[in-house]
């Protein structure tokens, strides 16, 4: 097991930009810190009003963005567009090539998680799904997953049959129990929690483990938790 401190990961600050990656990203680089699993990218962004990322392109990575505040809009060369908000999960297959711009339109600022997943095949065809999840249950509930145990509860698929995200609204003292998953990645997207065998748990805060799992226990202001479970 490895705690990572939200402060410790690597930080891109701009005029429009606040971006805090888990791994190597751009500029950064630590050759001991470049994935985990099948993450590449895990990366903790807001976006001022009026502003955003112009198209650039992407290829052989499966894109999850989760927005915790505000709306992204999306557009890409594939002719897709959508708005994605608070409870609205989005995959990118950037496939053999794809052009895409994210943008806030919006007047707050637009917070949000974005992850990058090697898929199981190069060159496939590039393709968008996005779809709403009720996350009122207190649950684990399945994201964007391959895995085969997710089949009939994700809400969107992934081209990589061996990872799987699922994501958790917990009310305050509420507790999930995490798969005992070879690589295992949990990051607090929000609140305060404690997780058997590591403790306090911030925002921000990141865990990598294998194959122990354990008992996860939101904060006296609750949590929201992002978990990827990879085989």
């Amino acid at each position: 097991m490895e705690i990572r401190r939200a402060d410790e990961r690597f930080r891109t600050v701009s005029e429009w930009l606040d971006s805090w990656h888990s791994f190597s990203f751009g500029p950064h680089y630590d050759p001991a810190n470049v994935g985990f699993g099948f993450l590449v990218a895990h990366n903790d962004e807001t976006v001022a009003p009026g502003t955003g990322f112009e198209t650039h392109p992407h290829q052989d990575l499966e894109i999850v963005t989760w927005v915790l505040r505000g709306a992204l809009a999306h557009r890409d060369s594939q002719g897709n567009s959508g708005i994605v908000y608070p409870g609205l999960a989005q995959r990118m297959s950037a496939g053999s090539g794809i052009q895409h711009s994210e943008w806030n339109d919006g007047g707050e600022p637009v917070h949000y998680v974005q992850m990058w997943v090697r898929p199981d095949a190069f060159d496939l065809p590039p393709s968008y799904e996005q779809a709403e999840l009720d996350l009122t249950t207190g649950e684990l509930t399945p994201v964007a997953s391959g895995l085969a145990k997710h089949a009939s509860s994700t809400a969107i698929r992934l081209n990589q049959p061996q990872a799987g995200m699922s994501v958790a609204r917990l009310t305050p003292a509420q507790a999930v129990e995490l798969p005992a998953a070879p690589y295992l990645h949990l990051f607090v997207a929000t609140g305060t929690a404690e997780l058997e065998g590591a403790g306090e748990l911030g925002t921000g805060d990141a865990v990598r483990q294998a194959d122990s799992g354990g008992r996860l226990t939101a904060g006296p202001g609750g949590a929201e938790v992002l978990v990827w479970e990879m085989y």
